[in-house]
């Protein structure tokens, strides 16, 4: 790819795959090496030049802390994954990016033409092997893709670069191996050309197949991503019915209770367990009862005749419910967009948990994070989330401590 608009806007120029530079020592993977997936799943995550972040290459495992004090830039890293996940659902750039001048590194230089950037990517693992996606983006003085590249086995399978400054495209060449070794067409400068190539692409060469089979298996990877960061505020209060599938925040727990005490009595058993284990006093049952108005509240039944709304838990037993009930949940309850094209055994659901140990007792944290690993190693979920100190996780098998420094 030619270079565009500076260091900080450039992907490599060489046409084989260029090593991510290894987040050590600031990684350090608790687990042992793992087997290939055989599901899709992102492996690593790159922040060459975003936000707080350069040269940055972080491991992912099926259960992944990102650790480090204010400033270090966990939240962007997080922000960043569900950055590509949406890009990789077909969002546009100005959807994803509200504040594009937030991710420039900083203390970055804009160009002669005042043209500022950041550059983001990552690596999917799966049947087609390791396939890395690695994205620049304009983000001043307007938003657009200024290239993007996709690599598997050293193999460029897709490359794109904005050579006309005055056109709303970019031009993209995808391997081919046919009569011609490649072919050329312009592809929209606000998107992210990957999930497009199964419209372009005609599937009739070996070559023409390998570029479909490495971007499926990074879009499927990318999809089903799920941001939760719960608000005991107002998980405190009724909430009026409705589709039943849980909020970002939260905000809905009891409506989603609702529905799924009645769905599935073996999952609604396993959430009963975790809440028993992790806040105070007896646990019999979490239930949800109709109020006027077509609300609803959540209350925990004590097992003696007696009943606590949610709205006197603190506001540790609040996260912990709630995070149990999205680990023990999936994405037909969750507000994430699902690969609907994919089985449902071929996807996976990433949660993205900032803060996720926020209020959080030294019990309640173990018991979370046991649960995680048990749901994680079943392969149809992980976790990503961001803690400050990561002690009370390390040593603990299935789980990758990433070390962040400012």
């Amino acid at each position: 790819m030619a270079d565009s608009y500076g260091p900080d806007m450039r992907l490599s120029p060489t046409s084989s795959v260029v090593p991510a530079q290894s987040a050590s020592p600031l990684a350090e993977p608790t687990q042992g090496a793992a087997r290939r997936p055989d599901r899709p799943c992102l492996v690593e995550l790159r922040l060459s030049a975003y936000a707080v972040h350069r040269r940055a290459g972080l491991p992912l495992g099926p259960l992944t802390l990102f650790a480090g004090p204010s400033g270090s830039g966990k939240t962007s890293a997080l922000r960043a994954y569900e950055a590509l996940a949406r890009l990789g659902g077909g969002a546009s750039l100005g959807e994803v990016f509200l504040r594009p001048e937030a991710c420039v590194p900083d203390r970055a230089r804009p160009d002669a033409q005042r043209r500022r950037g950041f550059r983001i990517g990552c690596t999917a693992d799966g049947p087609e092997g390791p396939v890395r996606l690695d994205l620049a983006v304009q983000a001043e003085p307007e938003l657009r893709v200024v290239g993007e590249r996709l690599t598997s086995g050293g193999l460029v399978l897709l490359e794109t670069a904005l050579r006309d400054p005055s056109r709303r495209a970019v031009q993209a060449a995808w391997h081919t191996a046919g009569s011609a070794p490649v072919t050329r067409a312009p592809l929209p400068d606000d998107r992210l050309g990957t999930p497009l190539l199964p419209l372009r692409v005609a599937g009739k060469t070996d070559g023409q197949r390998r570029v479909l089979a490495a971007a499926e298996q990074m879009v499927v990877a990318l999809r089903s991503v799920f941001g939760c960061d719960p608000r005991p505020g107002r998980m405190r209060l009724p909430v009026p019915t409705g589709s039943g599938r849980l909020l970002g925040g939260c905000d809905n727990l009891a409506d989603v209770l609702w529905r799924t005490r009645a769905e599935c009595g073996r999952r609604h058993a396993q959430l009963v367990a975790a809440v028993r284990a992790g806040c105070a006093g007896p646990v019999a049952d979490v239930l949800a009862e109709p109020l006027d108005a077509g609300r609803v509240r959540a209350l925990l039944d004590r097992g003696d005749g007696g009943r606590t709304e949610l709205a006197r838990l603190g506001d540790g037993e609040l996260r912990y419910l709630a995070l149990a009930l999205v680990l023990l949940t999936g994405p037909g309850v969750l507000e994430v967009d699902p690969a609907g094209e994919v089985p449902a055994a071929m996807q996976t659901l990433t949660v993205l948990a900032d803060n996720l140990d926020r209020s959080l007792d030294p019990r309640q944290r173990t018991e979370l994070l046991g649960l995680a690993v048990r749901m994680c190693e079943r392969g149809h979920i992980r976790l990503v989330g961001a803690v400050s100190d990561a002690s009370w996780a390390a040593g603990v098998d299935g789980v990758t401590v990433v070390h962040l420094e400012p």
